[in-house]
C-alpha cells in the first residue's frame, strides 16, 4: 500500500511538474508574442467605434493582416485583462510598434492627432474652405461668425480676427474648438501689441491697429520690411494722404480680381479701394501675423512716403514723389 501511495505521489508531481513547465511554456509563448512587432510597412489608421469589443478588434487586425495566430492575443487579455479594456477612437498603427504597444495605445485612448494650419496674409474664405476639407472633423461653413457670436461679438464680420497658426485636434472634434482656440490667441497678440503701441501712432483703437497689420501683411512677405512699410502708412494717414495700396484694391473686388489690376480698377469706388477712400479699409483684407501687428503698433522711424516693388520681394522706399516715381519707372515700367 506504501508503494502504491509513493507511486501516486510520485506521479502527481510529475504530472503538476510536467503542467507547470507546459504553463510557463505557454505563458512564455504569449508574452513573446505580445511583445513582437505587428505587419505593416506604412503607418496605418485603425477606427474602434462605440461599443467594439475586443474580440471584434482581433477580428478586424486579422481580416487586415495587421497579425496572425489572433488567439493568442485573446489568451493575453486572458492573461492581461487591463489590455482588454480598449477605448473607442481614432488610432493609428505606426511600423515598428509591437503588439503590446498597440493595446496600450488603445487601453490609454492615446488618438491619432490631426494638425491644420491657417495661413497668414489669407482671407478667411481661403480659410473656410480649409476647414472643409480636413479629414475626420466636424465643419459648419458659418464657423467663424458662430465663434464671434460666442465670444459676444455680434458685428458678423469675422476678417482679421482669427490667429494663424498651426491647431490640433482629434477626430470627431467640433473644428469649432480650433476657430475658437485662433479666436483667443488673436485676442492676445493684439492685445499686447496694442499695449506696446508707439505714442504717435495715427490708430484710435486695437480694431485699427488689426486693419493695418492686415494691410502690412499682404504688402511684403519679408520680415525686415514690415516696419518701413507700416511708416509709410503710418506717415501718409498723418499728413492726410490716402494710402493707395494695391491689395485693398484686390480685396474690395473679390472674385472679379484674376491676377491684374487696370486703371480702371484703380478708379473703381469700393469700400476697400484705398486710392478712393480716406483712411483705413472698414475692415481688416487678411489675416496679420504676429509681425505685422507689432509692425503696425512700432513702425520704424523713418519718414518715407512711398514704396514700388522690385519684383523680387523687397521693395524701394522714397521720400518724395520724384524719387518714387524714378524707381517706379526703373521697376516697374522698365525704362
Amino acid at each position: 500500500m506504501k508503494k502504491i501511495i509513493i507511486a501516486l505521489v510520485a506521479t502527481s508531481l510529475t504530472l503538476l511538474t510536467l503542467a507547470g513547465g507546459i504553463g510557463f511554456w505557454g505563458y512564455k509563448h504569449i508574452i513573446e508574442y505580445s511583445q513582437s512587432p505587428l505587419s505593416v510597412a506604412q503607418p496605418q489608421d485603425l477606427e474602434l467605434k462605440r461599443g467594439t469589443s475586443f474580440s471584434q478588434l482581433v477580428t478586424t487586425l486579422e481580416k487586415r493582416e495587421i497579425v496572425t495566430e489572433g488567439w493568442k492575443l485573446k489568451v493575453l487579455a486572458r492573461l492581461k485583462p487591463e489590455l482588454a479594456k480598449i477605448r473607442s477612437g481614432f488610432y493609428v498603427i505606426e511600423p515598428g510598434e509591437t503588439v503590446n504597444e498597440l493595446l496600450e495605445k488603445l487601453v490609454e485612448g492615446k488618438e491619432k492627432v490631426f494638425s491644420v494650419t491657417l495661413i497668414e496674409g489669407q482671407s478667411i474664405k481661403e480659410w473656410l474652405a480649409i476647414l472643409e476639407a480636413l479629414p475626420q472633423s466636424q465643419f459648419v461653413d458659418d464657423v467663424f461668425r458662430r465663434v464671434l457670436a460666442d465670444q459676444g461679438d455680434e458685428s458678423g464680420l469675422p476678417e482679421g480676427k482669427f490667429y494663424p497658426d498651426t491647431y490640433h485636434y482629434v477626430a470627431g472634434d467640433d473644428i469649432q474648438l480650433v476657430v475658437t482656440q485662433s479666436y483667443n490667441k488673436m485676442q492676445q497678440e493684439l492685445a499686447a501689441a496694442w499695449a506696446q503701441r508707439a505714442e504717435d501712432l495715427p490708430l484710435k483703437s486695437p480694431y485699427e491697429l488689426l486693419i493695418m497689420a492686415s494691410i502690412i501683411e499682404k504688402e511684403t512677405g519679408k520680415a525686415s520690411e514690415r516696419p518701413w512699410i507700416s511708416a509709410v502708412f503710418a506717415n501718409r494717414l498723418n499728413k492726410g494722404m490716402r494710402l493707395q495700396t494695391d491689395p485693398t484694391v484686390i480685396y474690395g473686388m473679390g472674385e472679379r480680381y484674376q491676377g491684374n489690376i487696370t486703371r480702371k480698377d484703380l478708379r473703381e469706388l469700393t469700400p476697400f479701394n484705398t486710392y478712393r477712400i480716406n483712411g483705413l479699409t472698414p475692415t481688416p483684407i487678411a489675416a496679420p501675423s504676429g509681425a505685422s501687428l507689432l509692425a503696425a503698433a512700432q513702425p520704424a522711424d523713418v519718414n518715407y512716403l512711398y514704396f514700388v516693388s522690385r519684383n523680387d520681394g523687397s521693395h524701394v522706399f522714397s521720400r518724395t514723389l520724384v524719387e518714387h516715381n524714378r524707381a517706379v519707372n526703373k521697376y516697374q515700367r522698365n525704362r
